[in-house]
């Protein structure tokens, strides 16, 4: 399943860092985020994208996790030519990303699809 089936997501940037938070739709969802999104994952998803670290912060009374990402972004708003310098995008990219399906878990009631 996609991601965006279990979260949703925001970003932000100083400099060539840009920061994805992202927020479970459902408290119970927390652990499967962040049992399978990782640094390592991230990081891996944006490869040619992210040069730098990848942290994650982990903020279990919000249900949610923050991704900081070095050397993300081109050098930073004012240095690159990028379509996207402020890394808006980014969030919607890892949206996309892939984790294991669960049986039962976040799939639409009949005539909700």
């Amino acid at each position: 399943m996609k991601l965006r089936e279990l979260a949703h997501s925001r970003t932000g940037d100083k400099g060539d860092i840009s920061n994805i938070s992202l927020i479970a739709f459902e408290p119970e969802h927390y652990a499967l985020l962040e049992k399978y999104v990782t640094p390592e994952r991230v990081r891996q998803h944006f490869t040619g994208i992210v040069y730098g670290q990848v942290t994650r912060y982990t903020l279990p009374a919000l249900g949610a996790l923050n991704f900081v990402m070095e050397r993300a972004l081109g050098g930073g708003v004012t240095r690159t030519l990028a379509l996207d310098a402020h890394g808006k995008c980014l969030s919607s990219s890892l949206m996309a990303l892939d984790i294991p399906e669960l049986d039962g878990l976040c799939k639409p009631a009949a005539g909700d699809a």
